[in-house]
């Protein structure tokens, strides 16, 4: 059995005869509370201004006149409190942890669900929309696909990656630099021995 490297928050389990791998996700940082408040009274005042203009809307429509910007207004405002709900749905989601199960030939994988988490740098806007409709992969990587496994070295860090096509999955992206160097060895040693 596996042991994974001192002071690592990863756990080694055994499902159904093979070493699982659970790695905890990252916390979102204290700045998702902060918002996820703020959207749960922002949506308070969104509630409000929605149902007084339907309110007008009918009760104009009910003496045969009609307001289109009104209508507009409306429909705009419906979309805007829509993704508000959204956006309040992905910060308060339970974070699910990430996992690889070690079966052969090959590997199964679940990115869990990660906090949703926020960022004030200009750099990071594409990925909050990349992150905010973000899925959940389940999948199991073919041999063929577990030849493509990487630890890619950046000036910011390492990053584990696994290619499925033209798609590029990290793995264990919210793990230190050590833990998915020991993830890489393990993962090497248990794919690449077979």
């Amino acid at each position: 059995m596996i042991s994974p490297p001192d002071g690592s928050k990863f756990t080694v389990d055994v499902e159904g005869g093979h070493q699982k791998i659970i790695m905890p996700q990252q916390s979102g940082g204290i700045l998702r509370w902060f918002i996820g408040c703020f959207l749960l009274f922002w949506l308070g005042g969104w509630f409000v201004g929605w149902t007084s203009a339907a309110s007008e809307i009918f009760e104009k429509a009910g003496k045969g006149a009609t307001s289109p910007f009104l209508i507009f207004w409306l429909c705009g405002w419906t979309l805007g409190g829509v993704m508000a709900m959204w956006i309040l749905y992905r910060t308060f989601r339970p974070t699910v942890p990430e996992v690889i199960v070690l079966t052969r030939p090959e590997m199964l994988y679940d990115s869990g669900v990660a906090p949703f988490s926020f960022s004030l740098s200009l750099k990071s806007q594409m990925d909050f929309w990349k992150k905010l409709f973000q899925k959940r992969i389940k999948t199991a990587f073919s041999p063929s696909q577990l030849k493509t496994l990487k630890l890619r070295e950046f000036d910011t860090g390492n990053r584990l990656t696994i290619d499925i096509g033209s798609k590029r999955i990290d793995l264990a992206a919210g793990a230190s630099e050590p833990e998915r160097e020991w993830l890489f060895d393990v993962l090497n040693k248990h794919y690449n021995s077979w």
